[in-house]
């Protein structure tokens, strides 16, 4: 049986083979269309390799197009959304899962049906929320409202890895005299390492490829764009700088594949735990 399933692997591996490369033919095409001239990006469709490489494409993204700013808006926007996102999620899991609450079940029942409301027909009440805080056009601004929501997948993750701990790590925290928040950031957060992980790559690229959020939110303040938004910058009253806006895309697409490539395991551990609990 063993031997069958062995044969078989590398005839599957020769299926999956086209698929692989038609998925990925997208992203490398971009990848050399940000090294060709707008005439060659038009006219050479589906071709690969520019005629000369056009680096000066990226360094006009990063200073003339103002990539290098909203490089860094998106770093500090999407570093402190994930920060505070966890912290909220793996509270709300920790509760949910180890926690005797009264009325448990509707309330995750609830959680489950906030799934199925869009972000955007939130936006509305986020907005008033930061326009009274007098956040409006600032990063704090947009960091709240990129951290709002529900989070009610994160928040099961947690709930299902911390629901199937061993009770006596928390009776070992008890008698040592810890609390129910220190057994929480001593003992049970740094088990769950894995969750982290994945709920943060998650929340890293929700908040890193977000484009409608931090758009109404800087509507006044063009400089506090983060890169998805930034791309408006390649886009004129009369042409397009499409060559220019695929090296920003590139430029855009560069941390969320490092990010994963990264915590890659951490990612695929927390995901097999959570589902195995």
């Amino acid at each position: 049986m063993r031997l069958r399933k062995k044969a078989r692997q590398p005839l599957l591996h020769l299926l999956l083979i086209p698929f692989c490369l038609v998925w990925s033919y997208p992203f490398v095409w971009m990848l050399f269309s940000s090294l060709k001239t707008n005439v060659e990006y038009v006219g050479a469709g589906l071709r690969l390799l520019p005629e000369s490489f056009q680096w000066e494409n990226y360094s006009r993204a990063w200073t003339v197009a103002r990539f290098s700013d909203y490089f860094q808006n998106s770093v500090v926007i999407t570093v402190s959304s994930v920060l505070i996102v966890l912290v909220v999620s793996a509270l709300a899991g920790y509760s949910l899962g180890r926690g005797e609450l009264p009325g448990k079940r509707w309330i995750l029942l609830g959680m489950a049906a906030l799934m199925f409301i869009p972000k955007g027909y939130t936006i509305i009440p986020v907005f008033q929320v930061i326009k009274h805080l007098g956040l409006l056009n600032t990063i704090p601004g947009v960091i709240l409202a990129e951290s709002s929501g529900a989070h009610v997948i994160f928040i099961l993750l947690f709930m299902a890895f911390y629901r199937d701990l061993p009770k006596e790590l928390e009776e070992a925290a008890e008698i040592d005299g810890a609390g129910f928040i220190r057994t929480f950031g001593q003992v049970m957060l740094p088990l769950s390492k894995p969750v982290l992980t994945t709920a943060g790559i998650m929340q890293f690229i929700f908040t890193w490829n977000s484009f409608f959020v931090p758009l109404v939110f800087t509507l006044n303040k063009p400089e506090l764009r983060t890169l998805a938004v930034g791309m408006y910058s390649f886009a004129g009253e009369n042409s397009v700088d499409y060559t220019g806006m695929a090296a920003g895309a590139a430029i855009a697409l560069v941390p969320v594949v490092c990010v994963f490539v990264l915590f890659q395991r951490y990612f695929v551990d927390g995901i097999a735990g959570s589902v195995k609990g």
